[in-house]
């Protein structure tokens, strides 16, 4: 896949345990890459990451940490970079907002810092979010590349303030490094709270109602496979076409899906019968953006990139992982990613090759 470009490359991935690292080095791992992953000791016992069978050196460290993180990169001497690491919720940031600009803002810098003096590096990919775009809120059309970064929450902000670290070193260094913007991913393996589908499954199993906050709101939901099939691709043109493609970009779902959070519970009910939920319009909480969409065009015009599945194929393969592991104990994370890259290959797409 990806035209071999990852085979035997050394690739250092930050925030590798975490949910979307897990699945990427699992992925990356199919490649032929050699890996190396830097991440904070996990926060929960269950780790989707330790049940899956991938080789990689793991180092235990915060990117806020400079000294550690760039005797990682001289230990390691990565080829390329992918860097995930970060406070990744927004609700999570009202409470910590010093922490999560820390993480997000200077763990970002240091990244960059550690890339730069690094003469092994050929290239990185910074994994930001669709969060990163200044939302008025007042707007009913889809982000677009040019639009300007902003965020009125910390973490929207903070990401918005590492797209611009980003541009700087870009800018200033020369730097071959691009930055990637999904939106809402949901897959299997993911546990963390005050995410739609975690907290949906975890209040399944309970047998207790998933309280919804804001069920209105419109997000553009993706698998973390289509989100990962865009970094990876982007990652391979950064490797074989150097700075041309050292820019932003966005990996969403496909055009004119735009669906609410009360869509998506309505999708996982067709799913797994035992799931319920009741909305809550009386208690305050926390503002969030009420509508967010991506324009992707760029994406598939200039990286051939587009996604794979829709969002009920999205639905379906995240609602069934969870329903395996706890009704089998199985896990269908292998499964998935075949799953995947069968429907890219009858999809056509370049990257299969």
């Amino acid at each position: 896949m990806f035209h071999g470009v990852y085979k035997n490359k050394r690739i250092l991935v930050t925030g590798h345990n975490g949910f979307k690292g897990a699945w990427l080095c699992y992925w990356l791992q199919q490649t032929g890459a050699e890996l190396c992953g830097y991440s904070l000791l996990p926060d929960r016992d269950w780790l989707h990451f330790s049940h899956l069978d991938i080789t990689v050196k793991s180092v235990c460290g915060d990117v806020c940490d400079y000294t550690n993180l760039k005797k990682t990169f001289d230990d390691f001497q990565p080829q390329f970079v992918f860097h995930l690491a970060a406070q990744p919720l927004v609700r999570e940031s009202y409470q910590t907002p010093r922490e999560t600009f820390a993480a997000n803002f200077m763990g970002t810098v240091n990244v960059l810092e550690a890339c730069r003096h690094t003469a092994s590096v050929e290239g990185a990919v910074v994994v930001t979010t669709d969060k990163c775009y200044a939302n008025s809120d007042t707007r009913r059309q889809a982000f677009t590349e040019n639009d300007p970064m902003g965020g009125a929450d910390p973490y929207s902000a903070s990401k918005g303030a590492a797209e611009l670290a980003v541009a700087s070193y870009r800018s200033s260094f020369s730097m071959n490094i691009a930055s990637a913007r999904a939106g809402n991913v949901i897959g299997g393996g993911d546990w963390a709270c005050d995410r739609l589908i975690p907290d949906l499954v975890r209040a399944a199993i309970r047998n207790e109602n998933l309280i919804l906050r804001y069920p209105a709101a419109v997000r553009p939901w993706q698998h973390v496979l289509e989100a990962l099939s865009g970094y990876l691709v982007l990652g391979e043109k950064l490797l074989t076409e150097k700075d041309t493609y050292a820019s932003g970009w966005n990996f969403g779902p496909l055009d004119m899906e735009t669906y609410t959070v009360l869509d998506i519970i309505k999708m996982a009910q067709k799913q797994w019968n035992i799931v319920q939920y009741s909305i809550d319009s009386v208690k305050p909480y926390a503002p969030e953006a009420a509508y967010l969409t991506l324009n992707c065009a760029r994406a598939e015009k200039e990286l051939a990139w587009r996604p794979v599945w829709n969002t009920e194929e999205a639905v379906a393969h995240t609602i069934n992982w969870y329903r395996a592991w706890y009704e089998k104990k199985e896990i269908l994370t292998g499964a998935d990613l075949n799953a995947y890259i069968d429907s890219a290959k009858n999809a056509g797409l370049d990257w299969v090759l």
